[in-house]
């Protein structure tokens, strides 16, 4: 009993000192916290699926909650949003304005010039339609993109992509006439009727040529706009609304295989890619006293090509990126947009949000949640109004 005595006073004493101990090591694990202000730091809460009437729109408003890319897209759509409401009569009149400027009635009028850029795998999928009713309803107000973003679109008219898997093998698909995008499929026979609706027209635009009417890339997107004549067409309605379409990398895609072979077979087709330079800048220069808006999917041409316009005005108002890239690499696909800050071609009072997902996923919850809630909820007003004054 004696040792075990021992032994239990021993213990105590070292007992105070593990107390000793422990308190320290709480006070390094613990650090004591600081408030967070919660005007500040909103707290992490997701959807409410107990509520019946969640809907889209309760869920959309709980994105901005919910943490991680979630609480990305939620700040895209603010910002988006920002830019839809904009107006030149929220800020103060400059002081050597002219006196148009100062009249109310423009003031209201002026909104934000919203630049819009994709890839063409998005034009493939069935972003397209949600880019369509963008252009449909004069959304937007300059489009950014590849090759392939014009040619898929006009493709889609004459014959339809379908679904496949990403796992089928590229050599039986090459055996059977088959081209794959991720996990979309594109039959030859498309590009064989793109062909044949594309050269006939090549050979009247030869025709038009002349010094005093020089082809760029987007007079030639916008006569192929017109030309299909299909509201199914981002590109139709382009041209109906007089939105300028810009590719300076017209020749990357089944576009430049046609032009090749008209060369071939038909030369002296000629277009100008400077002109279009200059009427690219020229869309952010000449946008003020209006702000600057960029919404980019994907990254590569369309993403700098719009930044680099923007530079020229010392950079947009607003700007989100919905893309998948990394900056690891260098690669101004994968850059943040604190990367065109330090080009000033994002001004540094800006709030640019970069959402990194599938746009096929991001779009068009953002668009639910910004252009079309907009939309509609104007014509549900209107039709209130009506409703009211009968």
């Amino acid at each position: 009993m004696a040792g075990a005595g021992g032994s239990c006073g021993s213990g105590g004493g070292g007992g105070v000192r593990d107390m000793d101990a422990l308190e320290g090591v709480r006070s390094i694990v613990l650090k004591p916290s600081e408030s967070l202000d919660e005007g500040r730091f909103a707290r992490i809460a997701g959807a409410d699926f107990d509520d019946a009437g969640l809907g889209l729109s309760g869920l959309l408003a709980s994105l901005a909650s919910t943490g991680f890319q979630a609480s990305n897209l939620g700040d895209a759509i603010d910002v988006v949003n920002q830019m839809l409401e904009w107006r030149l009569s929220h800020e103060k009149p400059d002081e050597d304005c002219d006196e148009a400027e100062l009249n109310p009635t423009y003031r209201e009028s002026v909104k934000c010039k919203i630049f819009l850029g994709f890839t063409s795998n998005l034009v493939s999928s069935g972003i397209r339609d949600v880019i369509r009713f963008l252009v449909q309803h004069h959304m937007v107000d300059v489009i950014v993109t590849t090759a392939g973003g014009i040619e898929e679109d006009l493709i889609k008219c004459l014959a339809p992509t379908y679904r496949g898997e990403f796992s089928l093998p590229g050599m039986l698909l090459r055996s059977k006439g088959l081209n794959r995008i991720g996990n979309l499929l594109v039959p030859n026979d498309n590009y064989c009727k793109f062909e044949n609706w594309i050269m006939p027209l090549f050979d009247q635009m030869l025709q038009e040529q002349s010094p005093e009417n020089v082809w760029t890339p987007s007079k030639v997107i916008a006569r192929l706009g017109k030309e299909i004549n299909d509201e199914s067409s981002y590109l139709y309605w382009a041209y109906k609304n007089n939105i300028p379409v810009y590719c300076p990398a017209l020749t990357d895609g089944s576009l430049g295989d046609m032009l090749f072979c008209h060369a071939v077979r038909n030369p002296g087709l000629i277009i100008d890619i400077v002109q279009d330079i200059r009427l690219m800048n020229g869309e952010a220069i000449h946008a003020t006293p209006r702000k600057t808006g960029i919404i980019v999917l994907g990254g590569g041409l369309p993403k700098h090509h719009i930044c680099n316009a923007n530079m020229f005005r010392n950079g947009a108002d607003y700007t989100v990126y919905i893309n998948t890239a990394q900056e690891f690499d260098g690669s101004d696909s994968g850059a943040q947009p604190d990367e065109a800050v330090s080009w000033g071609k994002i001004k540094g009072s800006a709030k640019p949000v970069k959402v990194h997902c599938d746009a096929t996923i991001a779009f068009p919850l953002l668009v639910a949640a910004t252009f079309a809630r907009k939309l509609h909820g104007a014509k549900t007003n209107l039709m209130n109004s009506l409703g009211a004054a009968s």
